[in-house]
């Protein structure tokens, strides 16, 4: 041991220290400045801001600064097709020339979905369904039934729809509407033609009221006489509701 620290004093050891600790700096810096041209530090441009551009532009723009890009789309409902919604990295990031910048961009295509089944149910169960699978909602029109504002029917663009029916994502649907007097009015029936007392059964099977009965012309026999005039009376080709209890006005005679 002794040896050992008489030969750390001696002119020999300071000069194999002196070589190696030189060695180790050249070594160290040549790897320093080696690395730094390798990897270009310091080289570099900010990222451009590219959201809201349309797609073309923002292309155009990255390979006029030398990056690379790659895209990726969404659909949304209320933005313009082909605008850049998001990239990475962000606006003003430091990058070196050649590096790929991820666009995300709104797309062209409409993707479809599967009609839900909104039938029977209420009006705003039926738009927040719609909603949620990415459907508006159109107009709506009542028809007579028990249930108040129940879904009774759809329709898009004119059509009707089949539950899972594939239509485009933000499709308008219309629908059909229950107005709750279904239970309070019945269809008017036809008494044309009738006698009295005929009219008179097919009134009280409607649950509604014979009114004034006026007779036209000579009546030879008020049996037999029909009824040529009902007020309020049947439209033909459609179907006429009243509401229950309703009098009906008739006019009879023999000439027919």
């Amino acid at each position: 041991m002794r040896k050992f620290f008489q030969y750390l004093a001696t002119p020999d050891f300071r000069k194999q220290a002196i070589i190696a600790a030189v060695t180790f700096f050249i070594i160290l810096t040549s790897l320093y400045v080696g690395l730094r041209y390798y990897t270009r530090h310091g080289e570099g441009k900010p990222v451009p801001n590219l959201k809201g551009l349309s797609v073309e532009n923002a292309v155009q723009l990255l390979n006029s600064e030398g990056l690379r890009y790659q895209i990726d789309s969404i659909f949304m409902l209320d933005k313009k097709p082909g605008l850049v919604l998001e990239q990475d990295p962000d606006p003003d990031t430091n990058v070196k020339i050649g590096r790929m910048i991820y666009l995300t961009i709104v797309s062209s295509q409409t993707p479809d979905v599967n009609f839900p089944d909104i039938e029977n149910k209420t009006y705003l169960e039926a738009k927040s369904t719609l909603e949620n699978y990415g459907l508006k909602l159109g107009d709506t029109t009542y028809r007579s039934d028990i249930a108040r504002d129940a879904v009774l029917g759809f329709t898009y663009a004119g059509q009707p729809l089949q539950v899972g029916q594939k239509i485009p994502k933000g499709s308008k649907i219309d629908l059909i509407l229950g107005d709750g007097n279904g239970a309070s009015e019945v269809q008017l029936p036809d008494l044309v033609g009738l006698t009295l007392s005929e009219a008179t059964f097919s009134l009280k099977g409607a649950s509604l009221n014979l009114g004034s009965v006026t007779y036209q012309g000579a009546i030879k026999d008020s049996a037999n006489a029909v009824i040529i005039l009902q007020t309020p009376s049947v439209v033909p080709d459609s179907v006429v509701k009243v509401s229950i209890g309703t009098p009906i006005n008739v006019i009879l005679s023999n000439n027919h």
